[in-house]
């Protein structure tokens, strides 16, 4: 299975601009609004998931972040930020995998998703990314989520996604993590539409 989601997600790299896709954000507002909030120091260690191209990396780094990990299964999406960083890339760890099978070899204090949670439409999957997200965090780490809100888009790029209000998302993680805040964002996709997405700030007890 891990095959075919690379496949399909180096797929769509290759074939869309970085700045056309639904999600694409020209400032990633909402999580460095969130991190503001947090008051969390630059020394931070912050893993992205499913980051991709997104310019979350580049603002953290322009902030002074300087232990910066993202993750992503479609190595085409990754290039993509590298190429835009330039020779401030090496200062980023890159890392090409799917995060369900993925094996943390270090604790984070900030896990950052905004992209993938929602595709894990099998409980199996679902279990899997706990793992990784409890091996890769610590007591007092900080989970940043953002999925599809019950009234947001049921597909994205082409495949089935699971919807959820801040409630079922603190189920999903109750076994090792703390609601602490939730909000919900309106995201405007490049083509006009409109998105209806849930935050959460989780803490790791």
């Amino acid at each position: 299975m891990t095959d075919a989601k690379r496949e399909h997600w180096d797929e769509v790299y290759r074939t869309k601009a970085a700045d056309s896709v639904s999600w694409y954000q020209p400032t990633p507002g909402p999580s460095l609004h969130v991190l503001d909030e947090l008051q969390l120091p630059a020394s931070a260690s912050l893993i992205d998931v499913g980051g991709g191209a997104s310019s979350l990396v580049d603002c953290l780094v322009e902030r002074g972040w300087s232990d910066l990990t993202v993750l992503d299964i479609a190595a085409p999406a990754l290039d993509v930020a590298k190429a835009r960083l330039g020779d401030e890339a090496v200062r980023i760890t890159w890392l090409v995998a799917d995060v369900t099978a993925w094996k943390p070899d270090r604790r984070y204090d900030v896990w950052h998703d905004r992209a993938v949670f929602h595709f894990l439409t099998d409980p199996g999957q679902r279990l899997a990314y706990r793992h990784a997200l409890e091996t890769g965090t610590a007591p007092g780490s900080i989970m940043i989520i953002a999925t599809f809100a019950p009234d947001g888009p049921e597909r994205c790029s082409g495949l089935p996604v699971q919807r959820y209000d801040a409630a079922a998302l603190a189920t999903e993680f109750s076994s090792a993590f703390t609601l602490e805040r939730d909000w919900r964002e309106e995201h405007t996709t490049p083509g006009g539409g409109r998105q209806s997405f849930q935050w959460c700030v989780f803490r790791r007890r």
